[in-house]
């Protein structure tokens, strides 16, 4: 089976992820922050040793650094733990439903309201333009994605996120797409909040995921409470980074995994996103060349992931046919209505090629010959119909 669909989360792991995580299961077994035993010690700090990895990486400090189980709870967090009741929102037309669902759920109940802005792909300036029209006096927070999970698109975050700090504005970044993948840090993206998955770009493992906040950031209100080892005689939850944001056990084993994936990305990532981009490049020239097939657009500025259709067959279809003939590629619509609202896709959805620094141009080959051949077949039974 060939995997082409690292854009929900990367397969396989790099070795040294895996023998970090066995090494959480055998040799850092004690719950960090919950006793002065050895044990308890030793995992906690190594696991301050990946704050510090990570806190590197984006640019702000460990105790910024929230370990939390998916990028989607990074959001939810930040987004409800940030914003005011009847306070305003701009979001993207191309946001996942992580963004968008929480923001319908509390417009539903009468807490906010919030606006969608359009993306134009061939001109970031206007996109920009877009954002900054529907802003309101009451607009406290503006938030989107870094780059469609659909699309590959780029948005032309640090524009948003420098008129967001000029004007008092919370910027909450989604960086699903784009961590470990193109540079993402607080000194290039004034952003308020950046959440990322650990299992996707940084090659982490599932059930990790970060909410990394600005130094300047306000202090988040809780959407969970709980133990968090510290100031337990206290009916209130702590008022300090991180632990009033980490109740409950944290997943050692896994953070560890994703500090060596962290490792992994720092150490290669021009390599990584040159054979990627490569990659992407080279099939889309190919898949294009075949009659009925459409790849959506996404500009010039993108991260290396794209979808596409066939004429006359669902994306669904096409997904399933290329599973039994060997290639993992996800069709449908992404978690991202807006998205394929976006680009007219609603209805058929897309199929979306997202390779990654394993995969290979013969790879990529077999699947470029895999869709001709979908298309040849497809031909063929319209011809005996006809």
């Amino acid at each position: 089976m060939i995997y082409l669909d690292n854009a929900a989360t990367t397969f396989p792991k790099p070795l040294s992820v895996l023998r970090a995580q066995s090494i959480g299961m055998t040799q850092y077994g004690g719950n960090p922050g919950r006793g002065g035993h050895r044990f308890s010690l030793r995992a906690g700090e190594q696991i301050y040793h990946v704050r510090k990895k990570a806190a590197a990486l984006f640019k702000t400090t460990p105790e910024q650094v929230v370990f939390t189980n998916n990028c989607t709870t990074a959001l939810n967090m930040a987004i409800k733990g940030l914003l005011k009741p009847e306070s305003h929102v701009v979001c993207s037309c191309l946001d996942h439903n992580a963004v968008y669902r929480p923001l319908y759920r509390l417009k539903e109940a009468g807490l906010i309201d919030f606006d969608i802005a359009p993306v134009f792909e061939d001109d970031p300036e206007k996109t920009f333009r877009a954002f900054v029209r529907l802003v309101r006096p009451n607009t406290r927070m503006v938030v989107c994605t870094h780059a469609s999970n659909v699309s590959g698109h780029i948005l032309p975050v640090e524009q948003i996120g420098s008129f967001c700090k000029d004007n008092d504005v919370v910027f909450i970044l989604d960086a699903a797409q784009t961590a470990g993948i193109i540079p993402v840090d607080f000194q290039h993206i004034q952003a308020d909040a950046i959440c990322v998955p650990g299992h996707k770009g940084l090659y982490g493992p599932t059930g990790t995921g970060m909410l990394l906040l600005s130094v300047e950031a306000p202090l988040p209100q809780t959407i969970i409470e709980g133990g968090t080892g510290s100031a337990s005689a206290q009916a209130s939850q702590p008022d300090f980074l991180p632990d009033r944001l980490e109740s409950g056990t944290l997943n050692t084993s896994g953070i560890l995994a994703l500090g060596a994936g962290i490792d992994f990305i720092q150490k290669n990532a021009e390599t990584i996103l040159r054979q990627e981009e490569t990659l992407c490049r080279i099939t889309e020239q190919e898949l294009s060349r075949i009659p009925k097939v459409s790849i959506c657009p996404h500009g010039k500025s993108r991260v290396p992931i794209f979808s596409f259709s066939i004429a006359g067959i669902h994306s669904e279809e096409v997904a399933a046919y290329l599973n039994q003939h060997g290639f993992a590629l996800r069709g449908g619509l992404h978690c991202a209505p807006l998205a394929h609202e976006h680009y007219q896709t609603a209805e058929q959805g897309l199929v979306r090629f997202s390779p990654s620094c394993f995969t290979t141009q013969q790879e990529c080959r077999q699947f470029i010959s895999c869709v001709r051949n979908l298309v040849k077949n497809m031909n063929r039974k319209l011809e005996l119909h006809a």
